[in-house]
């Protein structure tokens, strides 16, 4: 990997870290207590559940593929494998961003439709860690995207482009397949 590339894509995995933290610690410790209404912590709410548990591990997988990079020799399928992980973490990072994101939105304007009225006049606290985690996320799902490109890029990079030029093989098939048809 070119050495600007590798610092990029280093650089992006360690962004990545303390913002996927971050969101781990905002969900973690995110809980208010209503006098009316009773307490209400992220255990309460599954898609925050969710997205802690995402977190964590995108943060964990973002160290281990950093320092992979720096100090594991490069072996024909380790591309591969960056370019698997990288999609399959970025995609639950999609999910459970998107999940939140809906969550902090009925959080802040209900559902009329359904009568589910806005649990953000009552806990506006806890609403307001929720939407900054949310922020955060997707502060680390940036990070994720781009090195999942890059990833990409270095998987696929190990293949030459497909020639716009038909082989010789090609020719001479197509040429025995004509005769053949006539």
């Amino acid at each position: 990997m070119a050495p600007r590339l590798k610092l990029v894509d280093s650089s992006l995995r360690l962004a990545a870290i303390p913002l996927s933290a971050a969101t781990l610690c905002l969900n973690v410790t995110n809980h208010q207590d209503n006098t009316d209404l009773g307490p209400v912590a992220y255990k309460n709410i599954q898609g925050l559940s969710y997205m802690a548990w995402i977190s964590g591990i995108s943060a964990a997988y973002s160290l281990v593929a950093t320092l992979s990079i720096w100090f594991v020799k490069c072996s024909a399928s380790k591309p591969w494998l960056f370019f698997l992980f990288d999609q399959m973490i970025t995609y639950l990072m999609v999910t459970s961003g998107a999940g939140v994101s809906e969550i902090v939105y009925l959080a802040y304007y209900g559902d009329r439709t359904v009568t589910w009225s806005e649990a953000c006049r009552s806990y506006p606290s806890f609403c307001n860690r929720m939407t900054l985690a949310v922020i955060l996320h997707a502060l680390a799902l940036f990070c994720f995207i781009a090195f999942t490109v890059i990833s990409a890029y270095r998987a696929f990079s190990l293949f030459e482009p497909p020639s716009l030029t038909p082989s010789k093989e090609v020719e001479a098939a197509d040429n025995t397949t004509s005769r053949a048809a006539a």
